[in-house]
């Protein structure tokens, strides 16, 4: 059947929108200019924004004298060698499961924290907070506060426009650099990666990396901002799932701000109800990520407080209570909304504030005693045992460790004179920054001896072997023994080894196989 020209206009119609016009499906960014505020929030974003930059920048060039055979950079991820050193910690790739519990205490960590005080981590801590914060204090420095940066923004290219815009993306890419740069500093001696670096020297890897971290630090930091909250990071989206109506949030109790004018004299005057928001939209406008906290919980909101900052500022000005937005859990919200809401569920300021404006004691504060519960007590008894558990390990560790691997096939070899002899490859690591020396036998295999790859001679009971400082020493050992003499085709026995002149002994169980009758 043909179509005619109405038929096929229906086709183009987008169904969702009948007008005709499809909808995008990308909505373009609408730029945020955040104000800058002052107040204790905003006072504990700087002070925790130095101290997490004075960190990531300064640990690489910490020194932490470890001896002559071992490095003296405090912080070191030691890729070549496969060690990793923490100040007095060092970490062996087969010691790996202390970072899995340092990363399962982290996510604990994460929770305990969020079902508390919210997303504070996202508010204050979160490297991509971190570096935005940093990016708009340069932002400021030279294109000015919120105003002057919106009329910036809408004016036309000018040679005033293009420096400032030209000088705030150079200072940002020069953060990313710096960002990059100390990154690659942890994973190798600072000042001699940085001298080699310098002079075009250091590893390709090197450079990849300071360039892949300097796109991504300017990206996100400077050019998309809030978009990597919202779109990219997943954690909004289960951060829900670890609060519940004794968590504390960053909240606009409505039951006292509502309804909202700019004329409250005015409408006190006329008897019609006011509530103490003026509707000036500080809150909004010192938001980092754009929302109105005003329309309640919402996926985007940080909890950085910012708009508390702003409001208690208003506040102050207009002579009454802080806290219109505060921090307040879910249950007390609830209850302070019961006193202020009369039967006909409209709010009635008089019943929540005296004559003179302020708050009377019918309204429930926040105790914060009401956030240690049954499950943050929980989520910290967890973070704390497994914290315990480690420092338990890490302080008993033996620092003398035995690795015995038997071969395959042949399982063994018949001698001429009738003995059987078992081959094993064994690596005694000196997990030490000193040699040691050791003294290597063989436990519970009757009339057993033992002889070294690559040295003749007659087989021994035991061998004193010098182990290099913070080494593997990796044998060849041939273990012989009269099959008449063993219990079985599969006789158990260890192999050990022990410190000479200390008492650190480490042992082995393993198997000596011979021929089945």
């Amino acid at each position: 059947m043909a179509l005619t020209g109405n038929e096929i206009h229906e086709f183009d119609i987008d169904p969702v929108n009948k007008a005709g016009s499809r909808q995008p499906l990308y909505a373009p960014r609408k730029k945020i200019f955040p104000k800058r505020v002052s107040g204790s929030f905003r006072r504990f974003k700087w002070l925790v924004m130095a101290i997490t930059l004075a960190i990531y920048y300064i640990t690489p060039w910490l020194r932490w004298d470890r001896g002559a055979y071992a490095p003296d950079q405090a912080v070191l991820v030691d890729m070549a060698n496969r060690r990793f050193y923490f100040f007095f910690i060092e970490i062996w790739p087969q010691e790996f499961y202390y970072v899995a519990g340092m990363l399962v205490m982290a996510g604990i960590g994460l929770f305990l924290v969020t079902s508390t005080v919210g997303r504070a981590w996202c508010g204050y801590t979160c490297p991509q907070t971190v570096w935005v914060d940093l990016f708009l204090v340069v932002e400021r420095a030279i294109e000015g506060d919120r105003n002057q940066r919106i009329k910036l923004d809408a004016a036309p290219w000018s040679a005033e426009k293009l420096v400032k815009r030209v000088s705030k993306h150079g200072i940002w890419l020069f953060i990313g650099v710096l960002t990059g740069g100390a990154w690659i500093f942890y994973f190798a001696d600072a000042p001699t990666l940085l001298n080699d670096f310098i002079r075009f020297e250091a590893p390709f890897v090197a450079y990849a990396t300071v360039a892949i971290l300097t796109a991504t630090t300017y990206t996100f930091g400077g050019l998309m901002r809030e978009q990597v909250c919202t779109y990219m990071c997943p954690w909004p989206r289960i951060q829900a799932a670890m609060l519940d109506e004794n968590s504390l949030t960053v909240t606009y109790n409505d039951w006292r701000g509502e309804p909202r004018t700019k004329h409250a004299k005015k409408a006190v005057t006329e008897g019609k109800p006011a509530g103490d928001c003026v509707d000036c939209n500080a809150c909004v406008a010192v938001c980092p990520m754009g929302i109105d906290i005003r329309d309640g919980q919402q996926l985007e909101c940080i909890t950085c407080a910012l708009c508390i900052d702003a409001c208690d500022n208003v506040m102050d000005k207009l002579g009454k209570e802080r806290g219109l937005i505060s921090y307040a859990t879910l249950n007390d919200y609830n209850a302070n909304m019961a006193i202020a809401m009369n039967d006909d569920a409209r709010i009635e300021p008089a019943r929540v504030r005296g004559g003179d404006g302020k708050l009377v004691g019918a309204i429930k504060q926040t105790n914060w005693r009401s956030i240690v519960r049954p499950r943050t007590l929980i989520y910290f008894g967890i973070w704390s045992l497994i914290g315990l558990g480690m420092l338990f390990i890490l302080f008993t560790r033996e620092r003398l460790d035995l690795n015995v691997l038997h071969d395959r096939n042949p399982l063994y070899v018949q001698l001429a004179d009738g003995s059987i002899r078992n081959g094993y490859d064994v690596k005694i690591l000196n997990m030490t920054p000193e040699a040691r020396l050791v003294e290597l036998t063989l436990e519970g295999l009757p009339g057993g001896s033992m002889r070294l790859a690559g040295q003749s001679g007659e087989t021994s009971q035991q061998f004193i072997l010098d182990v290099d400082p913070d080494k593997v020493l990796p044998l060849r050992l041939y273990v012989e023994a009269d099959p008449a003499q063993l219990s079985g085709p599969q006789h158990p026995f260890a192999i050990k080894v022990e410190d000479v002149l200390g008492d650190e002994s480490t042992k082995v169980d393993v198997r000596f196989e011979s021929p089945r009758e």
